[in-house]
Protein backbone atom coordinates (compact mmCIF):
# COMPACT_ATOMS: atom_id res chain seq x y z
CA UNK A 1 0.00 0.00 0.00
CA UNK A 2 1.23 3.73 -0.36
CA UNK A 3 0.96 6.91 1.73
CA UNK A 4 -1.07 9.77 0.04
CA UNK A 5 2.14 10.57 -1.56
CA UNK A 6 2.49 7.84 -3.41
CA UNK A 7 5.75 5.99 -1.15
CA UNK A 8 5.60 3.09 -0.13
CA UNK A 9 4.40 1.91 3.50
CA UNK A 10 7.29 -0.09 4.66
CA UNK A 11 10.42 1.98 5.65
CA UNK A 12 13.19 0.65 8.33
CA UNK A 13 13.31 2.63 11.50
CA UNK A 14 16.93 3.07 11.02
CA UNK A 15 16.22 4.69 7.44
CA UNK A 16 13.59 7.33 9.43
CA UNK A 17 16.17 8.33 12.32
CA UNK A 18 18.30 11.29 11.60
CA UNK A 19 15.92 13.10 8.57
CA UNK A 20 15.25 16.34 8.32
CA UNK A 21 11.68 17.35 8.93
CA UNK A 22 10.17 20.97 7.39
CA UNK A 23 7.42 22.65 7.51
CA UNK A 24 5.34 23.60 4.11
CA UNK A 25 6.90 27.00 4.61
CA UNK A 26 10.02 25.13 3.36
CA UNK A 27 11.88 25.26 6.74
CA UNK A 28 14.32 23.06 8.29
CA UNK A 29 12.11 22.52 12.12
CA UNK A 30 14.21 19.80 13.31
CA UNK A 31 15.18 15.81 12.75
CA UNK A 32 13.74 13.13 13.54
CA UNK A 33 15.35 11.76 16.87
CA UNK A 34 13.32 8.78 17.07
CA UNK A 35 9.74 6.63 16.40
CA UNK A 36 7.64 5.67 19.39
CA UNK A 37 5.70 2.58 18.94
CA UNK A 38 2.67 1.17 20.23
CA UNK A 39 3.39 -2.79 21.10
CA UNK A 40 -0.14 -3.27 21.93
CA UNK A 41 -1.60 -2.10 19.08
CA UNK A 42 0.85 -2.49 16.18
CA UNK A 43 0.66 1.44 15.41
CA UNK A 44 3.25 3.88 15.19
CA UNK A 45 2.56 6.41 18.54
CA UNK A 46 4.13 9.21 17.36
CA UNK A 47 7.80 10.63 15.71
CA UNK A 48 10.00 12.17 18.03
CA UNK A 49 11.28 15.38 16.51
CA UNK A 50 13.98 17.39 17.89
CA UNK A 51 14.10 21.02 17.69
CA UNK A 52 16.98 23.84 18.25
CA UNK A 53 19.92 22.87 20.30
CA UNK A 54 23.63 22.30 19.04
CA UNK A 55 24.88 18.74 19.57
CA UNK A 56 22.35 17.40 21.90
CA UNK A 57 22.59 20.87 24.64
CA UNK A 58 19.24 22.58 24.76
CA UNK A 59 17.04 20.31 21.93
CA UNK A 60 13.91 20.22 22.66
CA UNK A 61 11.68 16.89 22.30
CA UNK A 62 8.79 17.05 20.32
CA UNK A 63 5.83 14.24 19.78
CA UNK A 64 5.03 14.48 16.26
CA UNK A 65 1.97 11.95 15.05
CA UNK A 66 3.16 9.90 12.50
CA UNK A 67 0.70 10.42 10.16
CA UNK A 68 1.40 14.03 10.02
CA UNK A 69 4.46 13.64 8.37
CA UNK A 70 4.57 13.19 4.81
CA UNK A 71 8.02 12.44 2.88
CA UNK A 72 9.10 14.64 0.08
CA UNK A 73 11.60 12.90 -2.06
CA UNK A 74 12.71 16.34 -3.61
CA UNK A 75 13.51 17.69 -0.44
CA UNK A 76 15.22 14.97 1.34
CA UNK A 77 13.12 14.57 4.30
CA UNK A 78 9.64 14.88 5.90
CA UNK A 79 7.42 17.66 5.71
CA UNK A 80 4.56 18.55 7.91
CA UNK A 81 1.59 20.85 8.05
CA UNK A 82 2.32 23.15 10.86
CA UNK A 83 3.80 26.41 10.68
CA UNK A 84 7.26 27.05 12.77
CA UNK A 85 4.97 28.89 15.45
CA UNK A 86 2.58 25.49 15.84
CA UNK A 87 5.72 23.79 16.80
CA UNK A 88 7.72 26.18 18.69
CA UNK A 89 4.08 26.60 20.66
CA UNK A 90 3.83 22.72 20.90
CA UNK A 91 4.37 20.29 24.24
CA UNK A 92 8.34 19.91 24.39
CA UNK A 93 9.44 16.58 26.66
CA UNK A 94 12.68 15.19 27.45
CA UNK A 95 13.13 11.87 26.26
CA UNK A 96 12.83 10.46 29.55
CA UNK A 97 9.52 12.02 29.86
CA UNK A 98 8.47 10.66 25.95
CA UNK A 99 8.28 7.31 27.42
CA UNK A 100 6.80 8.35 30.71
CA UNK A 101 3.45 6.34 31.42
CA UNK A 102 4.14 4.31 28.14
CA UNK A 103 4.55 7.27 26.29
CA UNK A 104 0.22 8.26 26.41
CA UNK A 105 0.97 10.85 28.46
CA UNK A 106 2.89 12.64 25.09
CA UNK A 107 1.25 10.91 22.81
CA UNK A 108 -2.41 12.15 23.83
CA UNK A 109 -0.93 15.89 24.35
CA UNK A 110 0.39 15.60 20.78
CA UNK A 111 -2.45 14.39 18.95
CA UNK A 112 -4.64 16.81 20.88
CA UNK A 113 -2.53 19.68 20.17
CA UNK A 114 -2.50 19.13 16.33
CA UNK A 115 -6.13 17.87 16.39
CA UNK A 116 -5.27 14.65 14.60
CA UNK A 117 -7.43 11.29 15.15
CA UNK A 118 -6.49 9.50 17.68
CA UNK A 119 -5.60 5.92 16.01
CA UNK A 120 -6.64 3.97 19.28
CA UNK A 121 -10.13 5.49 19.12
Amino acid sequence: MSTPAGHTSAIAASRVIGTAVYNTAGDNVGTIHDVMLDKLSNNIMFAVVSFGGFLGIGEKYHAIPWGSLDYEKSRGGYIVPYSKDQLEAAPAYSVEELTREDGRTARDASYDYYKVDPYWS
